[in-house]
């Protein structure tokens, strides 16, 4: 494993804003209200977290033998969307992080464009992101697969994916990571270390900022 790093790779929610707290709460009332279910915060973070429109359907199904009907899904997106706007915050660390840091940097989510600006523009992290986000919703599978990753760093130039260094902060995301054959940070605030690790990530962090440590970062 080379320790020259081209670019970093973070992952939007929960690694750049403090967005799953609010979207999960909302997400499992939702559907412990619509399909009788009694969810916690937790079991949506280990079934859900990180994953794709379509994924989240799937389980929903798996879960309750009913499918997410359009009503539902423009309910949920609609109560994020004011949520987010409303009270979405940057992960602690992240803009000193950002300013500090030498390595190209980008972002690579499976949410949506309009999710993301809504999001790192009410956190104050827009400016630095503006030209280098990168969705899912650009190619043809989300994470887990490695898509959008590797669109993220052709699309910033860099074709060495060894030398890309991801930031994620669910299983999900870190095999998507790693099947792009890049490294893989796993910031653990919401997700066991344990989960992350056997998920692939060659390094783990508890706070943003200790990605200053990780072999290859760049900073001021």
């Amino acid at each position: 494993m080379t320790t020259e790093l081209d670019l970093i790779i973070f992952d939007c929610d929960g690694v750049l804003v403090d967005s799953e707290t609010i979207t999960n709460r909302i997400f499992a009332r939702i559907l412990n209200h619509e399909f009788d279910l009694n969810l916690t915060l937790q079991d949506m973070y280990d079934n859900f977290m990180g994953r794709s429109s379509s994924d989240c359907e799937q389980i929903i199904k798996r879960l309750t033998g009913k499918s997410w009907l359009p009503d539902l899904e423009k309910k949920y997106r609609s109560e994020i969307a004011d949520a987010l706007a409303e009270n979405v915050t940057a992960i602690a660390g992240v803009e000193p992080l950002l300013n500090a840091l030498q390595t190209p940097y980008c972002v690579a989510s499976n949410g949506t464009h309009q999710k993301m600006r809504i999001t790192l523009g009410k956190a104050g992290l827009l400016p630095y992101l503006a030209d280098n986000k990168f969705s899912a919703t650009e190619v043809e599978r989300g994470k887990p697969f490695p898509d959008v990753y590797l669109h993220a760093a052709k699309s910033m130039g860099f074709h060495n994916f060894e030398k890309c260094l991801v930031v994620e902060d669910t299983p999900v995301g870190i095999t998507g990571a790693v099947a792009a054959g890049m490294q893989v940070v796993g910031y653990s605030e919401l997700m066991s270390p344990e989960r992350l690790l056997e998920a692939g990530a060659h390094f783990i962090i508890k706070s943003i900022g200790e990605l200053t440590n990780i072999p290859g970062v760049k900073i001021a």
